[in-house]
């Protein structure tokens, strides 16, 4: 098996467009544009359908790198898995998180125990008719596992966050389906980005073993006892295949980096993240542990469906001005803020089978020194 060595940055952005901050450590020696495996990123657009901050953001990224790389900017946004999750909404700072991975000959002398790894697969670019249904669940789980392969890890149990960026429906898309004589799960735009999300989801459970395989495309947004503790998915235009990266621990890793994660209940949680920030080994804010600093935080967020919280009704599921995943986002990233010391947190919004309905995975990296 080879050992890898990975890195992990946490960026802070002046917009979607703001390279310089990257560029900065690239110029410095800090990072190796030529072992960058994967950037997750929050970026201040509404998170909806229209929200092209995602598109912008990957776009100046991929045209930052190119030269670097030696290649163009399409070449690069193959080369590199980009995950831009829209809406910063409350007290989440834009940023990116840059993961890099290296191959070394053998690992220092005196490590032990199983350090951050991450591995990233691809599926095949589906059909419209596709999203949201158990060819999406199939192909996802399939990737997942290519995904766990390629980052060393052979034990479910130590993956600790699948994130995934996952197509949606534009009325073209739909269009092109009908022409061909097949209906789409939906034909909403947005209500596709929920369909995509979950069974995307859903193809991380199977993967890990959290569900059965034999999941029905009746089952994507009506099962909600079917979900994934790890997964994390994010719908974007920009592409029509799932692009799948997997965190965990892994004996073969060299990284001074740890995972760990909890699921929360629900948004106000506060209990689930202190456990993440316990699993590896930290605290809640001000956080001084001799050994460890947080990295970043990412997690889920989502509007319970049945419009209530711990027996109290809120509206965000009624809210006609703001969309109940902007409520979410910042209703969760305030709590996890608050928490961490910090609202430079990925919180993604929309978690269909991402965790227990009205919760969702946190995932927390830490950095070990000396």
């Amino acid at each position: 098996m080879r050992t890898t060595s990975v890195g992990v940055i946490r960026i802070v952005t002046k917009g979607p467009g703001d390279v310089s901050g990257l560029m900065a450590m690239i110029g410095a020696g800090a990072i190796d544009p030529r072992e960058i495996l994967a950037i997750l990123g929050k970026t201040e657009g509404n998170g909806g359908v229209n929200d092209f901050t995602r598109e912008y953001a990957v776009a100046a990224l991929c045209t930052a790198l190119a030269p670097q790389l030696s290649l163009s900017p399409e070449e690069v946004e193959q080369r590199i898995a980009f995950v831009m999750s829209g809406g910063t909404e409350g007290v989440l700072s834009p940023h990116i998180t840059v993961f890099t991975r290296r191959e070394v000959e053998r690992p220092p002398a005196g490590l032990s125990g199983k350090r951050l790894s991450i591995g990233m697969a691809h599926t095949r670019d589906f059909l419209p008719e596709e999203l949201g249904r158990a060819a999406q669940i199939a192909e996802t789980a399939a990737a997942v596992r290519a995904a766990m392969a390629d980052a060393g890890i052979t034990d479910p149990a130590d993956v600790h966050f699948v994130q995934i960026k996952c197509p949606l429906l534009t009325s073209d898309r739909v269009e092109a389906a009908s022409a061909r004589g097949h209906k789409t799960a939906t034909t909403s735009a947005y209500g596709s980005m929920a369909y995509s999300r979950g069974a995307s989801a859903l193809g991380v459970a199977v993967a890990l073993g959290e569900t059965g395989s034999d999941i029905s495309d009746e089952d994507v947004l009506r099962r909600y006892d079917l979900f994934s503790k790890v997964a994390s998915t994010s719908a974007g235009i920009e592409l029509m295949h799932n692009v799948v990266i997997v965190l965990g621990n892994s004996a073969a890793s060299v990284s001074e980096f740890e995972i760990g994660h909890a699921v929360m209940s629900d948004a106000i949680d506060a209990a689930a993240v202190t456990s993440a920030l316990k699993s590896v080994g930290l605290g809640v804010a001000p956080q001084a542990e001799a050994g460890r600093e947080l990295v970043n935080i990412f997690a889920k967020a989502e509007a319970s469906p049945d419009g209530s919280v711990r027996g109290f009704r809120h509206t965000m599921l009624e809210d006609t001005d703001i969309s109940s995943t902007r409520h979410a986002r910042a209703a969760v990233g305030g709590l996890i803020a608050g928490l961490a010391g910090t609202g430079a947190v990925y919180v993604s919004g929309g978690a269909e089978h991402q965790g227990p309905a009205g919760g969702g995975p946190v995932a927390v990296i830490a950095r070990l020194s000396d």
